[in-house]
């Protein structure tokens, strides 16, 4: 078996070997383009496994990998760092360090979604910038259209809002800057309704967003988010860890006995964290303990630390649905349904 510790950057790569057949070991660095993958095909047919840290740009050279029907793992950086015990840090021995952990079954080996799932997130992940593309065309609008006195906030985007701000009589530049929003709008618009058939065509094949979607205010997008960004509910020992996972627990800095909590930590996965927000303000409607505690919040504190509590127990259920489905067979293993 070749064993290899690849420190990866995004012209080459420094990679650590080891042998376990012939003893061989030792350090390459290996320029991306024809080189690497010229190496990489030369190892077909035998067993290798490669680690490497989590980083960007990697789509290529996994692609080339499983071609090749080489083992992949990938690393926690922030774990990889913890384990170097030297200051000096140079690529020889970060793949060196890489390759020792590897060896002795320290690796701190990630949750790597599948090839369908990665294509699955790309659509929502492309969704949710565009939506994001066009609030903010919105705002741009709503502010031309208040600086001229019209002022009638979500009436704005009905046919008689469109129609007043149309008639308004704009110079130059600003007729034209009220066209050219508009057009934009409108062209985001009808690409977002293209996606939002496509991530409904994608829950509607998924019984993991079959289920979740029986909490009130948990929609396709939101549930297939959800389903994409945990992947499975078992790698979580408790409530605790998920909340954590998606940023949802006050960072903590304590010390000497003395408690100091801040505000949310804000790691992982940001945009399904925002859409559980957005999905908490429909959620209290429908679920009279989560509006009080709600109200009770937004009165102590204020209105966006009583939506983001919200939206921690929102992800909180969603997982003990996640994984009751599991237990009672209403989901397989594969999220696919049960006959």
């Amino acid at each position: 078996m070749l064993i290899i510790g690849c420190d990866y950057h995004p012209s080459f790569q420094q990679m650590a070997f080891w042998d376990t057949e012939s003893g061989e070991r030792g350090n390459r660095r290996l320029e991306h383009g024809g080189v690497a993958e010229g190496f990489y095909r030369g190892l077909q047919g035998r067993v290798v496994r490669v680690g490497m840290e989590a980083t960007g740009g990697t789509r290529w050279f996994e692609r080339l990998l499983a071609e090749c029907g080489i083992e992949l793992w990938v690393a926690d950086p922030a774990k990889v760092r913890t384990a170097a015990t030297r200051k000096q840090k140079t690529d020889e021995r970060d793949a060196e360090l890489l390759l020792q952990l590897l060896l002795e079954k320290r690796f701190p080996r990630l949750v790597v979604p599948a090839a369908e799932q990665r294509n699955l997130r790309q659509l929502v992940g492309h969704r949710h910038r565009l939506v994001q593309m066009a609030t903010r065309v919105k705002n741009q609008v709503q502010a031309l259209a208040m600086n001229e006195g019209l002022r009638l906030r979500r009436g704005l985007w009905s046919r008689g809002g469109q129609q007043q701000l149309q008639s308004l009589a704009l110079p130059y530049w600003g007729e034209q800057k009220r066209s050219d929003l508009l057009g934009l709008l409108e062209q985001l618009q009808q690409r977002i309704a293209v996606l939002d058939r496509a991530v409904e065509e994608a829950a509607a094949a998924s019984a993991v967003v079959g289920c979740l979607r029986q909490q009130r205010g948990v929609g396709p997008v939101v549930g297939l988010a959800y389903e994409l960004t945990i992947l499975d509910p078992s790698r979580f020992r408790s409530s605790r860890q998920v909340a954590s996972y998606l940023g949802l627990i006050p960072a903590e800095r304590s010390s000497g006995g003395r408690q100091r909590l801040g505000h949310i930590s804000k790691q992982g996965n940001a945009m399904l964290r925002g859409l559980l927000v957005e999905a908490a303000h429909v959620a209290v409607r429908f679920d009279v303990q989560w509006r009080r505690d709600y109200m009770r919040l937004a009165m102590k504190k204020n209105r966006s630390i009583a939506a983001v509590a919200i939206a921690r127990k929102l992800a909180v259920r969603l997982w003990w649905m996640w994984k009751s489905g599991l237990a009672t067979g209403q989901i397989s293993q594969s999220g696919s349904h049960v006959e």
